[in-house]
């Protein structure tokens, strides 16, 4: 049996997955050594080496490339998570910006509200659930998207009297724990967040004095949401106009201490990085941000009067040259921290004038072919590779399509670099390994030291897991053995709340931007991007279609745990769910199977249904990351719907505010199977 740090707050508490990890450690059908690619690419043709020729082969073939196209050649993406400094360090030593996440099918519209509008990225907007008395989630399923202590506070707080308010397309188990529950037309929650401000506004439900002293634009705001009432909202949405009202009353009984959450994979509308940026205007409107029990900025160890951990991307100069996807140059209103992936895959074949290609890119505990659409269109760009390179600790997608796999030690089998978390209460902790590896394994900063070793990155050398941690924490002054009571240290016994009346965001006016107007001045000038654009009506599913939604679900991590033999068991399908008049008219009932169409008649997969009226008529809903096809997975090969691939042509549906992949802007079809 598993069990999590007793020392944490958690006191222990896992979640599935991670109780589910010994079946992880223990699945014989995980890359097992180092692999290099012997027939055409996706064929499965592989040979099995050693980690001398695997690292000699990926190192000669990026010298080779750097030396023929240029050092901004190789791209680099990841998950993010803690525990990046690393590799960002050795991509900066290898002398490539190109460095970029998963973000654009995720977190990025979040990432860039939270920054429009507070001047801080997602990962320093912090949500103080604890002392909250309403909180809002509208595309936050927290009790099926789990951060597990998110999750518990939220619990917590609701048990203290706490209120929740849930907009969904669907009744997910959040939202069977709400006070109130409002499900919309898909697509219309920026109609939905207008007529809210519009409510606040009129009815003068806001906090004039907060939003005198510490906003900016709300003139220009008032004017703009004049038009948006809850009546027009409630036509648009398909609610009752006093559904809306009512929130912004209860809402204004309850602030400063409300929390609107603007999202977290909020990569679904073209206008949802709009859905966030209003989340974050009306907690600014009710005088909750900055605000105790509110959402606050996150502290730094500096902040705790302490020091920060030893970087590694300090050891080499920031590398300041154009990027393939043109961030910080052509656009400097987006984060390159995050980059925009989808774009540097044009690179690939077709990069910004004076950038030269990229031919060169490892995809690091990252599988793009399952998390962003059109893997068909995808794998064409990326054949205009010189080296696909995955590192990995289970097959993906990407994994079956590279050139080299390099496999990664499972959790419980690897030590991590020390990581910071930053928070009311910062923190570093360590991640030491469990047991030795099963396979021929290594761990993250094993198989980076060695691609330095060989690329004459002398400084990224380790030979160990301790000459890391010692190196990290330089100037702390701290030992790794500070780590062996709890496995974390916090820096502060308390909370650090700032002084709302003496804080300054670090926005360009050092305010909270409810128009993000320096925000939006990192647009080129003649993009015509606005930050308050005019509400655009979704459309309509096409006859005999429905919009394709899709989600979490609390067993599974998108599609890295489909093939757990625990966890399959729990759920080893993503069942389609339907809406109960819907089904009718498509002469569905229980125990139906269905296959599911592209636009194009294509057949994504099949799977059995849920029929609940729970559901808005114009959309279908299914867990993501079903629906594999490699031979290797003997659990997950062909069981469900591979959602992925119902989105045709999404890698060119941009939101253009948040550059977030719109990618619930996509129609299929369902046939009854038999």
């Amino acid at each position: 049996m598993l069990y999590g740090n007793l020392q944490s707050p958690l006191k222990g508490a896992l979640c599935a997955r991670g109780v589910a990890g010994k079946a992880l450690l223990e699945d014989n059908e995980r890359p097992q050594s180092p692999l290099i690619r012997q027939g055409a690419r996706g064929e499965g043709k592989w040979r099995a080496v050693s980690w001398d020729e695997a690292l000699d082969h990926v190192a000669q073939k990026i010298t080779e490339a750097q030396n023929r196209y240029g050092r901004q050649t190789v791209l680099w993406s990841d998950r993010e998570g803690p525990f990046t400094d690393l590799s960002r360090g050795f991509m900066r030593g290898l002398g490539s910006p190109n460095v970029c996440s998963h973000s654009p099918s995720c977190d990025l519209n979040a990432h860039h509200a939270c920054k429009a509008v507070l001047g801080l990225g997602r990962g320093m907007t912090v949500y103080d659930f604890a002392n909250a008395k309403h909180i809002v989630l509208q595309t936050r399923n927290i009790f099926e998207a789990i951060n597990l202590g998110e999750a518990r506070t939220v619990m917590q707080a609701l048990r203290k009297g706490c209120k929740l308010t849930v907009i969904d397309i669907r009744q997910n188990v959040t939202s069977s724990k709400a006070d109130k529950f409002h499900i919309i037309r898909p697509g219309t929650d920026y109609a939905f967040n207008l007529a809210v401000i519009n409510t606040l506004i009129s009815e003068n439900l806001y906090n004039k004095e907060y939003v005198r002293a510490h906003t900016t634009g709300f003139d220009a705001l008032a004017a703009f949401v004049a038009p948006y009432t809850a009546q027009w909202a409630a036509q648009e949405c398909g609610i009752e106009p006093r559904a809306i009202t009512d929130l912004a009353h209860v809402l204004a009984a309850a602030a400063p201490q409300v929390i609107w959450h603007p999202g977290w994979m909020t990569s679904r509308y073209a206008d949802s990085f709009q859905v966030g940026r209003t989340a974050l205007v009306i907690t600014a409107l009710l005088g909750g941000t900055g605000a105790k029990g509110g959402i606050v900025p996150g502290r730094t160890p500096k902040d705790c009067g302490k020091s920060g951990l030893k970087k590694f991307v300090d050891l080499y100069p920031a590398v300041k040259l154009p990027r393939a996807d043109g961030l910080g140059f052509e656009n400097k209103a987006f984060d390159p921290g995050k980059g925009l992936l989808h774009k540097a895959f044009d690179a690939i074949s077709s990069p910004p004038e004076g950038v030269p290609p990229v031919k060169v890119y490892m995809a690091w505990r990252h599988d793009p072919l399952q998390g962003f659409p059109d893997p068909d269109a995808l794998k064409k760009k990326l054949d205009g590779l010189d080296l696909l390179v995955s590192t990995t600790f289970s097959w993906s997608d990407t994994a079956w399509y590279a050139d080299v796999v390099l496999p990664m030690s499972t959790y419980l089998e690897r030590e991590s670099i020390i990581a910071g978390k930053n928070g009311l209460k910062p923190q570093f902790f360590v991640r030491r390994r469990a047991v030795q590896p099963r396979y021929d394994t290594r761990a993250d900063w094993e198989i980076i030291s060695g691609l330095s070793r060989r690329l004459g990155l002398d400084s990224l050398v380790f030979d160990s897991a301790e000459a890391v941690w010692n190196f990290q924490l330089e100037g702390t002054g701290l030992t790794i053995e500070d780590f062996d009571a709890k496995g974390f240290i916090s820096l502060t016994d308390d909370a650090l709340y700032v002084d709302q009346s003496t804080y300054a965001f670090p926005t360009g006016s050092g305010k909270v931007e409810l128009s993000s107007e320096s925000y939006g001045k990192g647009f080129a000038e003649n993009a015509g991007i606005s930050m308050l654009p005019p509400y655009i009506s979704p459309q309509s599913p096409p006859e005999g279609t429905f919009r394709i939604t899709f989600g979490r679900v609390a067993v599974h991590t998108q599609g890295h745990t489909v093939n757990n033999p625990l966890l399959y068991e729990q759920v080893p399908e993503n069942t389609v769910w339907i809406n109960t008049d819907s089904a009718k008219r498509a002469g569905l009932k229980p125990g139906d199977r269905v296959r599911v169409l592209d636009a194009r008649g294509g057949n994504m997969g099949e799977a059995g249904i849920k029929i609940t009226a729970f559901i808005h008529p114009e959309a279908v809903f299914v867990v993501h990351g079903f629906g594999h096809d490699l031979p290797c997975e003997s659990l997950a090969v062909d069981k469900g719907i591979a959602d992925n691939k119902c989105l045709k042509g999404g890698l060119d549906l941009q939101d253009q505010g948040g550059g977030g992949l719109s990618l619930q802007e996509h129609f299929v079809s369902l046939e009854k199977v038999g």
